[in-house]
């Protein structure tokens, strides 16, 4: 600022006005300083802004998940470039941290929030009994929701297609992804085809997303008149190394599956692998289903039948959303784009031996 004040020939109160958008000086001194400030690569500095009560200009952004699950997902990648797109294009930094469990991560916003680092969060994985709404609401840290809450208590045993949503979080904005109707989809598709044994290789139990399509599995099943016992979900850690582990158990069964579901990409082709490894072929015996598409879908031998959407658009609908609230809008929910499934080689319809 001293630099700036001596070269314009003003004060460094009338340099201050100028750069933080104040009035007290004229249009065409507040232009000569911003571009002396442009030709001397001036810039906030976040931290003190932060402490005078201004914004940081940071978003934040905290995964809790093994670490191993995520180097091998294309998901979040995704997102994170469509989050990214919409922050670039208003010099708003992303703060990052991968922790290895929910109370990591409530520490982490506590720490934030007492150092004013972030302005606001993206809260992602959604749980089934989660402490994060009700601590941002108290801590008055603005925040959206990326996912749909878990269903609410007695839904799953419900034959309701709507499987209605636990009450929105304190004072969130959320957006979420219809994952009620992508199973219906999945599976109305497998039943169609001929199947009535099948196995949904879901992820982690806790994650809210990961309830609902529990949930909605039993509750189209039960529409379709599908057994219980034969229509059922296995819970993993999403990582290749569990998805190969519970295809092979439930393979080894007396009565497999003729059809499974897999909750993402990696699991899906590492289920491929299994098969091929036990000779059952791909769908002349068994059927597969990814829940994300992406590039390994569309590569494997045969290509996987799978659920599609536009993954970097719903990072960008997040982060756009937080920007809402930030600019003082009502907490709401949006929905995206929901999934459509594509079929492709990997499903068929079952011998009829099975």
């Amino acid at each position: 600022m001293k630099d700036i004040a001596r070269r314009a020939g003003v004060s460094e109160s009338a340099v201050s006005f100028a750069l933080n958008g104040r009035p007290g000086v004229s249009d065409a001194t507040r232009a000569r300083i911003r571009a002396l400030a442009e030709e001397l690569g001036w810039q906030p500095n976040s931290a003190a802004r932060a402490l005078s009560g201004e914004r940081s200009g940071a978003i934040g952004l905290v995964l809790a998940r093994p670490a191993h699950t995520l180097g091998v997902e294309s998901f979040f990648l995704r997102l994170v470039s469509g989050i990214q797109e919409v922050l670039a294009a208003g010099r708003i930094a992303l703060l990052f941290q991968v922790v290895e469990d929910i109370d990591a991560e409530c520490a982490a916003y506590r720490r934030w929030w007492a150092e004013r680092r972030v302005d606001g969060v993206l809260v992602v994985d959604p749980r089934t009994s989660d402490p994060r709404p009700e601590l941002l609401a108290r801590l008055g840290l603005p925040a959206v929701l990326v996912g749909g809450q878990a269903p609410a208590r007695g839904a799953a045993d419900t034959p309701d297609p709507a499987i209605p949503e636990a009450a929105p979080p304190l004072g969130l904005s959320r957006v979420r992804s219809d994952d009620a109707r992508a199973m219906a989809d999945v599976l109305g598709h497998l039943h169609a085809l001929g199947h009535r044994r099948i196995t949904h290789i879901a992820g982690l139990p806790d994650l809210a997303h990961t309830a609902r399509r529990i949930a909605s599995l039993r509750v189209e099943a039960a529409r379709l008149g599908l057994s219980a016992d034969r229509v059922r979900s296995v819970p993993t850690d999403y990582s290749d190394a569990e998805g190969a582990a519970a295809t092979r158990r439930v393979l080894a069964e007396p009565e497999p599956p003729t059809a499974l579901i897999y909750d993402n990409d990696v699991m899906a082709v590492a289920g491929g692998a299994v098969a091929a490894e036990l000779g059952i072929p791909v769908p002349g015996r068994l059927s597969l289903v990814a829940w994300d598409d992406s590039a390994l879908c569309r590569v494997t031998h045969p290509r996987l039948t799978a659920l599609v959407r536009d993954t970097a658009a719903f990072g960008r609908l997040a982060a756009e959303e937080l920007l809402a609230l930030l600019a003082g809008g009502a907490p709401r929910v949006r929905e995206s784009e929901p999934p459509r499934l594509e079929p492709r080689e990997s499903t068929a319809p079952p011998p009829a031996a099975y």
